[in-house]
């Protein structure tokens, strides 16, 4: 078997953590944004309040729901935008196998 051959070839490893980490960083965003937009009671709000403090975090500073729904924006289209390098990145592997 070869071991390591993808990683040696193709960017596949590096893609695959970079939306690994988006990921993660989502996940961030999602949190931050639902707890803010949330009171006491587990109700959401009529609309998220800027500057809405997230409880339970410890956090004094507000949350500003428009910043985090940009940067979740920005890294759905990041997100995208690796899948595709990835999928390129399989796909010529996949063709220089075959062609072998």
């Amino acid at each position: 078997m070869l071991y390591g051959f993808v990683d040696r070839t193709t960017t596949a490893t590096s893609l695959k953590q970079a939306l690994d980490d988006g990921q993660m960083r989502v996940r961030g965003i999602q949190s931050r944004v639902a707890r803010a937009s949330l009171n006491g009671d587990g109700f959401a709000l009529s609309m998220a309040k800027q500057g809405a403090h997230v409880p339970g975090d410890g956090i004094t500073e507000p949350v500003d729901v428009e910043a985090e729904m940009s940067a979740l924006a920005d890294e759905q289209l990041r997100f995208e935008a690796t899948a595709k390098l990835l999928e390129k990145a399989y796909a010529s592997l996949r063709s220089a196998i075959r062609d072998r």
